[in-house]
């Protein structure tokens, strides 16, 4: 039996907020079936601007009046963080379903008001983090269960890059926090995520002249004994603006692999060179097909809230330890 409401027929989807992300998940789902799309925006031009691009079926000019419009069945949140939680509050006591963008509210405790609301009403909320359907992740998985390096010992993953930082992000009252909260949640999915058993994380800061930070170092214990390393930053010159090397080190041998998920290069008992695909390099096709099957069927995703909760908690504890180095 399902937990929430099914959507049978159309699902029909409004857009709240009319940003990047937005348009880059309205351009998927264009490719989906039976789904009819709306934009909601406080800027009325910009959600026609995207109804014209998106092939949308309607406009908004509020969140509110999406939310109660008895045309759409589904609102995506794709504003800034800090309206997140009032935004998902709002839709589902109005008995819509929700996807939300990361990361999907400000502190992991906030997780305890939507739970409640969102299983008295039937409805089903679902936290966009589209790294736990990276095929790259997938075959790390996978590999790492056949115990191919021995006895794991060390985890690197460099996701260190360039990038502009401007408009809400500069502000950590909206953005929730600095690069780690907002881009960094995705890697911190990822050490999640491995097969193994995440214990804790200490988060260190290299000098900085400012806030919100641009840079964080992760260190993880896990369970099983390896100890795990994540750089994290929005202002380290790398090839290509984005190209960088991983690796996995065990008694046996290692894995290096491409960050992005270009590739992955296993050296232990047997060699072997992987693929992982870029067709879906970034996982958002694979995570929309989920949350589409899930909204037909009633059942949660496989990216479910103690997953997003749990990646909160995470990023908490390595703010609340973080080791600043000043100069």
């Amino acid at each position: 039996m399902s937990t929430y409401k099914k959507i049978e027929g159309r699902i029909r989807i409004a857009f709240l907020g009319c940003g990047l992300i937005a348009g880059k998940h309205a351009g998927r789902l264009n490719k989906f079936a039976e789904i009819d799309l709306y934009f909601a925006s406080r800027d009325e031009s910009k959600a026609k601007e995207y109804a014209d691009k998106y092939k949308g079926k309607g406009i908004f000019s509020s969140y509110t009046a999406a939310i109660q419009s008895p045309d759409v069945s589904v609102v995506f949140i794709c504003t800034p963080p800090d309206s997140h939680l009032a935004l998902s509050i709002e839709a589902m006591t109005a008995g819509k379903h929700v996807i939300c963008e990361k990361p999907a509210f400000l502190h992991a405790a906030d997780f305890d008001r939507v739970e409640k609301l969102r299983l008295d009403n039937g409805v089903q909320l679902f936290i966009a983090e589209n790294y736990f359907y990276k095929p790259a992740l997938k075959e790390l998985r996978e590999v790492l269960s056949g115990e191919p390096i021995g006895d794991l010992k060390f985890l690197f993953f460099n996701a260190a890059k360039t990038q502009q930082v401007s408009s809400w992000r500069l502000d950590p009252g909206t953005a929730g926090g600095g690069a780690l909260f907002e881009g960094g949640i995705h890697w911190i999915n990822c050490l999640s995520n491995l097969g193994l058993t995440l214990q804790s994380v200490t988060g260190f800061q290299p000098s900085t002249n400012g806030k919100p930070e641009r840079s964080m170092q992760v260190v993880a214990t896990y369970e099983e004994g390896p100890i795990g390393t994540l750089l994290y930053s929005w202002e380290v010159n790398t090839v290509f603006k984005g190209l960088r090397i991983s690796r996995i080190f065990g008694t046996k041998g290692s894995i290096l692999f491409e960050s992005n998920g270009l590739y992955i290069f296993v050296r232990g008992k047997k060699w072997k060179l992987i693929f992982p695909g870029i067709a879906d390099i970034s996982g958002a096709k694979a995570m929309l097909t989920d949350f589409m099957n899930a909204l037909r069927t009633g059942e949660d995703g496989a990216f479910n809230l103690q997953m997003a909760r749990r990646d909160l908690e995470l990023i908490e504890q390595a703010y609340q330890t973080s080791i600043i180095q000043t100069k």
